[in-house]
């Protein structure tokens, strides 16, 4: 092992890391520091298997969709993705496209709401990063590829997206995500995905259409939704939106005070554990 491979760079960060410091239980005395190679594994959604031989620098050839999960599963700087991506031989990410690298103080934001659902959306409203209430609440999106993922893309192509809101706020949530769409793509310019997000959305969806005509600008802000889970009951919440330094969104749903919100919560929590651990 070198001290400049991408083995030894990823032991490190590793080793460096307490559980806590990434969302997860301590759970029983560690005969090394740092976290474990399976829990990074875990966090960053592939195989054991391939990670050991990443840190051994044996016949591993991460592609950059890899390298950003596990620059977030191990809470690297935007620095030290950087170099990451430049060990195993590609060029960084451009300015604005993080391909799903989340920074790691959403990450840390992330890990400490435990009470309510929460997630993380790049400047395209695709989930990159989820807590177990988020999980609980809408299902696994950030597993989802670009489109599966995509807020804004099931909203106007699936159904089954809209059925948690209640029908009389539809037209405002999609005029919502058209013209925060359209902030979007004025700033980044002349940009491929955006480009091809908008074409597949004016193809696949009539309603989208007539908002895009609208010629709104406007980015999503804070708006009190009514939600209404199969299991937990209504929800009286405020969407919030955190925006951070690379253009992610932290999404909190914040209960409404006054309302039985948070005990639902505390009903979905258990649930979701339920189905977690089942």
């Amino acid at each position: 092992m070198t001290h400049n491979d991408v083995g030894s760079f990823l032991r490190a960060r590793r080793e460096a890391l307490r559980p806590a410091d990434v969302g997860l239980v301590p759970g029983g005395r560690r005969r090394t520091p740092g976290l474990r190679r399976a829990e990074v594994a875990l966090l960053a959604n592939i195989s054991v298997d391939y990670y050991e031989r990443l840190e051994q620098s044996r016949n591993a050839h991460p592609s950059p969709a890899m390298l950003a999960s596990l620059a977030t599963a191990l809470r690297l700087s935007v620095d030290e993705r950087d170099h990451l991506y430049r060990l195993v031989g590609y060029s960084p990410p451009l300015a604005g496209d993080t391909g799903g690298y989340v920074d790691p103080a959403m990450m840390f934001l992330l890990d400490a709401l435990t009470t309510v659902p929460a997630h993380v959306i790049d400047d395209l409203t695709t989930v990159l990063a989820q807590n177990r209430l988020s999980h609980a609440l809408i299902g696994p999106w950030e597993l989802g590829d670009e489109r599966a993922g995509n807020v804004t893309w099931r909203w106007f192509t699936d159904p089954q997206s809209r059925a948690l809101n209640v029908p009389e706020e539809h037209e405002a949530i999609g005029r919502g995500y058209a013209a925060d769409l359209r902030v979007t793509a004025a700033r980044r310019g002349k940009d491929a995905k955006v480009d091809s997000l908008i074409a597949d959305l004016l193809a696949a969806s009539d309603e989208f259409g007539r908002y895009w005509d609208e010629m709104t600008v406007e980015p999503l802000r804070s708006t009190r939704k009514i939600l209404v889970h199969p299991h937990a009951g209504p929800l009286d919440v405020q969407c919030d939106f955190v925006l951070s330094g690379t253009g992610h969104r932290l999404v909190i749903f914040r209960p409404q005070p006054g309302s039985t919100t948070a005990a639902n919560f505390e009903f979905l929590q258990v649930l979701g554990a339920q189905t977690f651990d089942s």
